[in-house]
């Protein structure tokens, strides 16, 4: 009696194991009954019928990584590469995840070879090297639409790495450097240039400003050299007014003339060896009116006896026909 008893107890124990279904969060299980899909046990506690239902398979609805290996992918430019990525996706519906795929990795992985042979056999190299956003881009595109009817979506695909062969990679090395050099030597040349105007700029400048200082220096002198003459045109005037003054009914006019005519005779005795003097009979009788041609006669070197002795009149200028 004792081992039916135990026995019966293993039998609702194991019965109700397997009617009891404990699912995780971000998780779900396909169940099928009698080998047909039933429902699907959503997180928590589950109850299904012993031996009648079964549990198919179990999905993690969390993004999931597939790393692809290197594979060899042929350019528009015949250039054999080695291209790996990394592909997220998703599980949006467990069941067609079930149903509709067999083996749901290894549909993606291929799915992601042929998509980058298909995108990048349509580029260049150089733009396979340069563009890798936009071939991310058309991978995810491709990848989403062709994993839809499998219940599952691709978020975001990554190429990693794009290896050429050797030689081209080792022309490819030059090449950069040959244009690093050229970057080098515009920058330069543009440098040089800036320096070349910059320069130009200030001697410029420095031209500009050296004319105006001799504009200004000039303009200085001009204005201290009128000041000078206008101030000894104001002195000599006044000293002529005080002349004209001091002698009883003179003229400064007639004085003046008067002075002119005694410094150029009295340059004329100096350089000339006669003893005759000829001058004008106005210019004469100017000089007898302030005593001026003693002092130019005494200035001549003629004797006392010469002197004192009466001197002819000078000559009248003759009146020329008019």
């Amino acid at each position: 009696m004792s081992y039916v008893l135990l026995g019966f107890v293993l039998l609702i124990l194991i019965v109700l194991g397997r009617a009891v279904k404990v699912v995780p969060q971000k998780q779900v299980k396909i169940i099928e009954r009698l080998g047909k899909f039933h429902n699907q046990a959503e997180p928590g506690l589950n109850l299904i019928l012993p031996f009648v239902d079964s549990v198919r398979a179990t999905h993690d609805l969390r993004e999931r990584i597939t790393r692809i290996e290197p594979q060899p992918v042929i350019t528009r430019d015949n250039v054999t590469i080695h291209v790996d990525s990394v592909v997220y996706w998703q599980i949006t519906d467990p069941v067609k995840a079930v149903y509709e795929m067999n083996d749901l990795v290894g549909g993606i992985v291929q799915l992601t070879i042929t998509g980058m042979r298909a995108v990048m056999g349509d580029m260049d190299l150089d733009h396979t090297l340069s563009q890798r956003d936009q071939i991310n881009s058309k991978l995810r595109i491709i990848l989403d639409e062709a994993t839809d009817k499998w219940g599952v979506k691709v978020t975001r695909v990554d190429v990693k790495n794009i290896n050429p062969p050797e030689d081209v990679r080792i022309t490819m090395e030059k090449q950069m450097t040959a244009e690093r050099n050229r970057r080098a030597l515009v920058l330069q040349a543009e440098g040089d240039r800036q320096a070349a105007i910059t320069r130009a700029e200030g001697e410029k400048q420095a031209a500009v400003t050296r004319a105006e200082g001799e504009k200004q220096s000039a303009i200085l002198a001009a204005e201290g050299a009128a000041q000078a003459r206008l101030r000894s045109a104001e002195a000599e005037s006044e000293a002529i007014s005080r002349v004209a003054q001091a002698i009883p009914g003179g003229d400064p006019a007639h004085y003046m003339i008067a002075t002119r005519y005694i410094d150029s005779m009295r340059d004329m005795t100096r350089t000339n060896n006669s003893k005759v003097i000829f001058m004008p009979m106005e210019t004469s009788a100017m000089l007898s009116s302030i005593g001026a041609i003693k002092e130019v006669l005494s200035q001549t070197g003629v004797d006392s006896g010469e002197r004192d002795s009466p001197s002819p009149p000078p000559p009248r200028p003759r009146e020329l026909p008019r």
